[in-house]
């Protein structure tokens, strides 16, 4: 989880200098607190999200994403959150014929506690083989 929020740290340092921001604690908290509608958000706050030792929740991810104008996903995620999105999607439509789609509805369709049994049978099956 601390490595995430590194992660996290350096994307927002960089997002920050290509909009030709000094990545500052007091820079991003008048910067950030100028466009919340929020509670706003103290200068050690913001320090801790510059050195990796917190996170900002969503709504202020979302603020922050539109001041610096980047994808909220990437800037919580990785860069090429995206593209990995578009490949499991592409897997999904490659591997899962119409068959076993008809499945996935129908499993959709059952009430909570029988998707529990099917949910435990499968992973039985798959420790198993």
């Amino acid at each position: 989880m601390n490595n995430e929020k590194s992660l996290f740290a350096q994307r927002l340092i960089t997002a920050m200098q290509a909009k030709g921001y000094d990545p500052k604690p007091s820079i991003l908290e008048r910067e950030f607190n100028l466009r919340h509608n929020g509670k706003p958000v103290t200068l050690y706050g913001v320090r801790k999200w510059l050195l990796g030792m917190s996170m900002p929740s969503s709504d202020k991810l979302l603020t922050l994403a539109k001041w610096l104008d980047v994808p909220p996903e990437e800037l919580a995620f990785e860069k090429d959150i995206q593209k990995a999105i578009a490949q499991r999607d592409a897997r999904w439509q490659q591997d899962v014929g119409y068959k076993d789609k008809d499945i996935v509805d129908a499993f959709l369709a059952l009430p909570p506690s029988h998707k529990k049994v099917i949910r435990d049978m499968i992973i039985a099956l798959s420790q198993k083989a």
